[in-house]
C-alpha cells in the first residue's frame, strides 16, 4: 500500500458510516444466494490465498451463505493445542500486533500510541483492577485467517461485558493512526477464573464484522439493545467451565482479539514479538509457578 493509498484508506474512515455499512454487509453474508455465494465464495479463497487443506469441511456447496464459510471449521490435527499443563495457547490464527505489560494502566497500541486498560474492559474499576500492571496480548485477525477463538488456558467463565462502539478498521495501517482505536470500537470482554487468577479475552469488533457470537450466549453483536448501553451480564452461578483450546466463539470477518492477565502470572515466549504470525493452539506464553 503506497502513501496515497494509505492516506485515502484512513481517511474513509472517518468518512463512512461503518454502522451502516457493516449492518447491509452482514445482510448480504447471511443471504442464501445459491450459486452466486458459492462464486463468491471461490473467488474470496482465490483473492486471500486461503489453504483449503486445512479445512473440516471443503465441500463448498456445503456452505449457504458467506458467513457459513468465513466462520468454517479447521480440522483438529491441523491446530494441535500447547500440551504442557503450564502452556498458553494463542487463542486465534492472526498476527500479533503488540504484546508486554500494562504499565500504569495503559496497553500499547502501536509505536507511540497506548490506550486505557480500565476503558478496554468497560470502565469497571473491579474488572480492570486485577489486570493493573498486568500482562497482554494483542493479536489481529486478517479476512483469510480462521475467525473461531478458543480457550488461551482453561477456566470457568465468571461474566461478560458488552461494550457498544464504532466500528473501525482493525487493519494494522488504521490501528497505528486511529488514537485509542480498541477502546472506541464495539467489543464483548469475557472475564474467566483460573487457577493462575483472572484472564480477559477481548473479542473487538470491527468495519464489516457481522457478528461477534460466543458458544454461550450467541450473537452478542451487533446488539437488540437500541439504547446501546454497557451490558454486564453475570455467569457467575452457571459453572461455565471450558478447557484451554475449547472453542468459544467466532468472528463473522476480520477483527482482533485481546487477552489480559494479572500481573506476574505468565511470561511469554521469548520468540513471540509484534508481527509474529500465530496459530491457534501454538504455545505463546507460560503460566508462572509459585
Amino acid at each position: 500500500m503506497n502513501k496515497f493509498t494509505r492516506s485515502l484508506f484512513i481517511a474513509t474512515q472517518y468518512i463512512i458510516p461503518k454502522q451502516a455499512v457493516s449492518k447491509l454487509f452482514g445482510i448480504l453474508a447471511s443471504a442464501n444466494m445459491g450459486d452466486f455465494t458459492t462464486w463468491i465464495i471461490k473467488k474470496f479463497i482465490k483473492k486471500n490465498n486461503i489453504d483449503m487443506s486445512i479445512v473440516a469441511d471443503p465441500d463448498l456447496s456445503h456452505y449457504k451463505t458467506f458467513n457459513e464459510f468465513f466462520a468454517r471449521a479447521v480440522n483438529p490435527e491441523s491446530r494441535p493445542i500447547a500440551p504442557d499443563e503450564d502452556a498458553v495457547a494463542s487463542p486465534v490464527d492472526g498476527t500479533v500486533s503488540q504484546l508486554g505489560a500494562v504499565t500504569l494502566g495503559r496497553i500499547i497500541q502501536a509505536k507511540g500510541m497506548d490506550y486505557s486498560l480500565r476503558t478496554l474492559l468497560g470502565g469497571d474499576q473491579e474488572i480492570s483492577a486485577p489486570f493493573k500492571d498486568g500482562s497482554f496480548v494483542t493479536i489481529y485477525l486478517s479476512p483469510r485467517d480462521y475467525h473461531r477463538v478458543h480457550m488461551p488456558y482453561s477456566g470457568r467463565l465468571l461474566k461478560t461485558v458488552f461494550i457498544p462502539g464504532t466500528l473501525y478498521s482493525v487493519n494494522p495501517v488504521v490501528v497505528s493512526h486511529v488514537d485509542e482505536l480498541f477502546t472506541k470500537n464495539e467489543r464483548l470482554v469475557c472475564i474467566f477464573e483460573t487457577n493462575h487468577g483472572r484472564m480477559a479475552v477481548v473479542f473487538v469488533g470491527a468495519t464489516i464484522v457481522g457478528s461477534i457470537e460466543t458458544v454461550w450466549g450467541g450473537i452478542e453483536a451487533p446488539t437488540k439493545n437500541s439504547k446501546r448501553e454497557v451490558k454486564v451480564t453475570s455467569y457467575e452461578d452457571q459453572n461455565l467451565i471450558y478447557q484451554k483450546g475449547e472453542e468459544i466463539g467466532r468472528f463473522l470477518f476480520g477483527s482482533t482479539v485481546i487477552c489480559c492477565f494479572e500481573k506476574g502470572k505468565i511470561e511469554f515466549d521469548s520468540t513471540l514479538m509484534p508481527e509474529n504470525t500465530t496459530l491457534m493452539g501454538q504455545q505463546i506464553a507460560r503460566m508462572i509457578k509459585k
